[in-house]
C-alpha cells in the first residue's frame, strides 16, 4: 500500500500565541483509505487539515515544528499549484468558496486558472459532474440550489483538479438530512469505486463510522486511533475526549 501522507511530531502555534493548535500529532495515510477525524470544537481538526493541504505554514504566520511530508516529499516544498493538483480541500460552507454565476463555470474555474487546454477542461467538466450527479446543473446558478447540491458541486470542482487525496472539513455542517445523506453517498462512491484517498473532518459518528479508520482528537493531539468498530467499543473514552 502507498503511502501519501506521512506526519511526524507536528506541532502548531498560531501567530505569536504560546498555545499549541498541534502538539505533537503522528498520523500517516496511505492510498485508498478512508480516515475519520473526530473530536470537539478547537480540538485541532481544522488545523491539521490545512496542514495536510500545505496551508500550513505556506500562508500563516506562526511556529512549526515536525513535518508533513507528501509522497515522501516535505508538503512546505511543493507550491500552490502542485499542491492544488495533489490535494483536494473541501470546507463546511460552499457558498464561502463560490466565485462564479454558473455551476459549470464553478467547476471548470481552477481548471481554466491552472491553464488546461479547452477539451481537457470539458473532459474533466463531464468526468466531475458525472461523479457528483450534476450533469442537469450546469446552466444554474450555484446560489440557487439546495445544500446538498451546492457542496456536491464544491466537490466536482475540487476533483476535476484529479487530486490524489481528498480532505472534507465538516462538509455536512450546514446541511439537512437530505442533504447530508446526498454528500456522503458522493464521498464513498468516491472513495469505494475510484479508490480515492479521503479525510473526512466530523462531528457525525454515524458519518466517521462510514470510514476504514478512525482519529479522535481533543487539545491538539490525536487521543485514540483504530477501526469505527474498535473506537465506538470505547465509548467512556469517547465521551471523555
Amino acid at each position: 500500500m502507498t503511502e501519501v501522507i506521512a506526519i511526524k511530531d507536528l506541532s502548531w502555534c498560531y501567530g505569536d500565541s504560546e498555545h499549541r493548535a498541534l502538539d505533537g500529532v503522528n498520523l500517516t495515510l496511505n492510498s485508498g483509505e478512508f480516515v475519520g477525524i473526530v473530536g470537539p470544537n478547537e480540538s485541532g481538526k481544522t488545523t491539521l487539515a490545512a496542514a495536510m493541504k500545505g496551508i500550513i505554514p505556506q500562508s500563516f504566520n506562526g511556529v512549526y515544528l515536525g513535518s508533513v511530508d507528501l509522497f515522501g516529499r516535505p508538503i512546505v516544498d511543493y507550491d500552490a499549484a502542485e499542491c492544488a493538483s495533489l490535494v483536494g480541500l473541501v470546507f463546511s460552507d460552499p457558498d464561502a468558496q463560490f466565485t462564479t454565476m454558473s455551476v459549470e463555470e464553478e467547476i471548470t474555474f481552477g481548471l481554466e486558472n491552472i491553464g488546461l487546454p479547452i477539451d481537457v477542461i470539458g473532459e474533466r467538466l463531464e468526468w466531475a459532474c458525472e461523479l457528483a450527479g450534476l450533469q442537469r446543473l450546469l446552466t444554474k446558478s450555484p446560489f440557487e440550489l439546495s445544500g446538498g447540491q451546492k457542496q456536491r458541486v464544491a466537490i466536482a470542482g475540487v476533483l476535476a483538479m484529479r487530486p490524489t487525496y481528498l480532505v472534507l472539513d465538516e462538509p455536512t455542517a450546514m446541511l439537512d438530512p437530505a442533504g447530508r445523506w446526498e454528500v456522503m453517498r458522493t464521498i464513498t462512491q468516491l472513495n469505494r469505486e475510484l479508490g480515492l484517498t479521503v479525510v473526512l473532518i466530523t462531528h457525525f459518528m454515524d458519518e466517521a463510522a462510514l470510514a476504514h479508520r478512525v482519529v479522535a482528537m481533543n487539545a491538539g493531539q490525536i487521543r485514540l486511533e483504530g477501526t469505527p468498530r474498535q473506537l465506538f467499543s470505547q465509548v467512556e473514552a469517547l465521551q471523555a475526549i
